[in-house]
């Protein structure tokens, strides 16, 4: 049993290190980034590829994560409240932005591209069209919504990498 319980350690620390590493780097590293540095087009294409990558893998290592919480996995949770806060918030971040925010926010922004194109091949338009306004407008609003959502998770994934820390035993 010992075994088990430091190898459920060993990858339950790998896994949500991981997690808060790969949220970390791409919230305030590899988004901020393309922005500023690949032109519009690129842009729009690497975050098309880029998202569903990460949301699924945030997923993915959230349910990692909890798997292998020692020293019986997703059961632990139980024993302190503030562990399984955190993991409920994460959880359900994950799955509004894997199932409803992320998607929702891609279409748009492939929809305001495409509409772009539409726009661009009317001369007489001065500005945006409104079919262009209303896309820009929902957009602005999803994204806002991925956006606020990945920073409450990073809030939950901050305070039980507290929580973890405070636990592990440094004394050699």
């Amino acid at each position: 049993m010992a075994i088990v319980t430091a190898v459920l350690a060993s990858v339950h620390l790998l896994s949500f290190s991981a997690l808060l590493g790969s949220q970390l780097y791409q919230t305030f590293i590899v988004t901020k980034v393309a922005f500023k540095r690949l032109p519009r087009t690129p842009y729009v294409n690497f975050q098309k590829h880029i998202f569903p990558i990460y949301f699924r893998s945030q997923a993915l290592l959230l349910v990692l994560a909890a798997a292998t919480l020692p020293p019986y996995g997703p059961l632990s949770l139980v024993q302190h409240k503030s562990d399984w806060i955190s993991f409920a918030v994460s959880s359900a971040v994950a799955g509004l932005n894997l199932g409803v925010f992320g998607p929702r926010t891609r279409k748009l922004m492939l929809d305001r591209v495409e509409q772009g194109s539409v726009d661009a091949k009317m001369a007489s338009l001065e500005g945006p069209s409104p079919a262009m306004q209303m896309l820009k407008k929902r957009f602005a609003t999803t994204h806002a919504m991925c956006i606020h959502l990945n920073l409450i998770g990073l809030g939950a994934h901050l305070w039980y990498t507290w929580r973890l820390a405070s636990r592990i035993d440094a004394s050699l």
